[in-house]
């Protein structure tokens, strides 16, 4: 069981609100391959934590530890290549509620496979949910990022633009970090000057963890996003919803 701090615990323990039938899918964009140490997620070790002491059911994989192959087609066997994972994976995006991205920070970016991960996330949202929306309308995003030198918020910015572009709904302060000083220096879970006892870090990720469960709960509870004026299927049969169009009565 991953430590929490005294008042994590404690907002664990005080919960009011029933999350027990939320499910959340972490995916740790590490450059490292298992069995390695990913300090990025360490952190989310933190956040999966809070979630699983709610109740909600979590899942994790190591993306680069998986064959996704380079594309944004739903299926890149259908276009030449010879393997890839993310058919399998993407039934785990689409049976959890909460989805967050966890990225380390390399050269002031997320890592190239955080890209990959959203550009094969982009090829799947063409889809429609059943209301007509998009697939992944009603579900909710947050991301996690470390390093060792600025750009937290860079690419926070960066990957939560991302999802909600793609039809995720995210909730205020959906991103919590932790950066070294500038140079060589200590990762997050090292010890001594790691980031597990900063009191900025844990205190983000413990409000992001909450935000994603507390957003979740009101759209499942709520039927997900109402379709209305959002539906593709109505804008490509000439409904313009609130705007004025002579061609279609």
């Amino acid at each position: 069981m991953t430590e929490l701090t005294d008042k994590q615990a404690q907002l664990c323990e005080e919960n009011p609100t029933d999350f027990s039938d939320l499910r959340a899918f972490f995916i740790s964009c590490t450059l490292k391959r298992s069995p390695e140490v990913s300090n990025t997620e360490g952190l989310g070790d933190i956040s999966m934590e809070i979630m699983r002491r709610n109740g909600v059911t979590v899942d994790l994989i190591r993306a680069v530890d998986r064959d996704i192959a380079t594309g944004v087609w739903p299926d890149m066997t259908e276009h030449g290549w010879d393997k890839d994972d993310w058919p399998e994976i993407f039934e785990q995006v689409m049976a959890a509620d909460i989805l967050v991205l966890l990225s380390p920070i390399w050269l002031g970016e997320k890592s190239s496979v955080c890209t990959r991960v959203i550009e094969r996330l982009y090829g799947n949202s063409g889809q429609l949910n059943e209301a007509g929306q998009y697939a992944y309308y009603g579900r909710v995003g947050g991301c996690l990022i470390t390093g060792n030198e600025d750009g937290v918020k860079h690419c926070a910015m960066n990957v939560l633009y991302s999802l909600q572009h793609l039809g995720y709904s995210i909730p205020p302060q959906a991103d919590a970090g932790w950066i070294g000083e500038a140079g060589p220096g200590p990762s997050y879970l090292d010890e001594p000057g790691g980031g597990r006892d900063n009191d900025f870090t844990n205190r983000n990720t413990t409000f992001m963890t909450c935000n994603l469960m507390h957003l979740a709960r009101l759209l499942k509870d709520n039927g997900g996003i109402t379709a209305h004026g959002n539906q593709r299927a109505g804008w490509d049969a000439g409904c313009r919803y609130d705007f004025e169009n002579p061609e279609h009565r």
